[in-house]
């Protein structure tokens, strides 16, 4: 069972001999997760790229991999897109990574420049920061977010900076990010735009696809999404998608690393899972039960509840978990009692419907 790791190290073609395709679009929005501070121009910067292997020949790697998840992972993907016969001539720049707790905003993006003369403007997806998790959630019930707005005026900013086409693509956040910006972004812009990748992001709220936007890009987006998808089954949808293969189970099947490759390809099945379809329908009834303004109580008060323990990514909190639990009781106490008993009625429908949905794929199965 080969992933992208295994893609990079074994295909030879150069995009001259086989076109850009999914898989590639998956290497390069994972490799956006990389932190390239200090190493990767700005967007202030007009002149200055860095080929990816003076990148992996950095004397400090290990500032590449800060606060990423799977480390060993990235570092291989890495190595292995700098050597392959591929890749080895792309270019970075136009860096952007920005973290602002205030405005609860987690952007970052990043733009290859390829050797079929065209450029991927990749976003990053949810890091390991709490405020990123925060801008995920304030999708249920704000549009546009921060970053999204954030993705339209960086497309925007490269492609007056490039003259080529462009394709735009992310996994997870970065791939709502893609799909936003491209609807949203100047016109003139659009028109260079070829393709536009999805990798398991979430969806918008209905008045994202009734737009002129939407139905202008609609048919250049490829969306795929692992078989047992959660991140990018929440919200509404109106994109068809493909599905992909992993040998993870599902939320961990939301990894890139798990997803697998079929020769040049990715290795496809006819739909999600059974459970899959339960889980999301489950999450987007629950979701839909909630006004805009009971959404946003209680996705403020959970997040303010971690915010009593002073960490700021997943990793702080997995240290001297005892005094964060403490933390966390603390606050929860803090809650003046009309939101407690709001917060936890709202958590306690959503493992009713939960049970109800169970009972009713039961029945449906009988009848079957």
């Amino acid at each position: 069972m080969k992933n992208i790791i295994d893609y990079a190290k074994e295909i030879e073609d150069t995009f001259q001999n086989r076109q850009f395709n999914a898989v590639d679009s998956l290497v390069l929005s994972q490799l956006a997760y990389l932190y390239y501070d200090g190493v990767v121009p700005g967007l202030s910067d007009i002149s200055s790229t860095v080929p990816i292997q003076e990148v992996a020949a950095i004397e400090n790697p290990d500032t590449l991999y800060q606060d990423v998840r799977d480390r060993k992972s990235n570092r291989q993907l890495l190595f292995a897109f700098a050597n392959s016969p591929r890749f080895c001539d792309t270019r970075l720049a136009f860096y952007v990574n920005q973290i602002d707790n205030t405005a609860e905003k987690q952007f970052s993006a990043v733009t290859y420049l390829l050797s079929d003369d065209s450029a991927y403007v990749a976003y990053r997806g949810t890091d390991a920061t709490f405020v990123g998790w925060k801008e995920d959630f304030n999708m249920a019930f704000t549009s546009p977010i921060p970053s999204q707005e954030e993705g339209v005026a960086y497309l925007n900013a490269v492609a007056d900076k490039i003259s080529c086409k462009l394709k735009i693509g992310g996994h997870s956040k970065g791939g709502n990010i893609a799909v936003y910006s491209s609807i949203k972004c100047r016109r003139s812009v659009q028109d260079r735009i070829t393709h536009i990748f999805d990798h398991d992001g979430p969806g918008f709220k209905d008045e994202i696809f009734q737009s002129d936007g939407y139905l202008t890009v609609k048919d250049r987006i490829r969306k795929t999404m692992p078989q047992s998808s959660v991140i990018g089954m929440l919200l509404q949808h109106q994109e068809k998608y493909s599905v992909v293969k992993s040998n993870r189970i599902w939320l961990m099947q939301h990894d890139p690393f798990s997803w697998l490759i079929d020769s040049d390809d990715f290795e496809y099945i006819s739909s999600i899972t059974k459970s899959a379809l339960y889980m999301n329908e489950t999450l987007n009834q629950w979701v839909s039960s909630l006004n805009d303004q009971k959404r946003e109580l209680f996705v403020n008060t959970l997040y303010n509840v971690i915010k009593a323990t002073n960490a700021t990514t997943f990793y702080d909190l997995m240290g001297d978990w005892q005094k964060r639990a403490y933390a966390v009781l603390g606050a929860m106490k803090e809650i003046d009692d009309e939101t407690r008993r709001f917060l936890f009625q709202t958590i306690r429908s959503l493992f009713i419907l939960a049970m109800k949905n169970i009972r009713e794929i039961r029945k449906h199965d009988l009848i079957l």
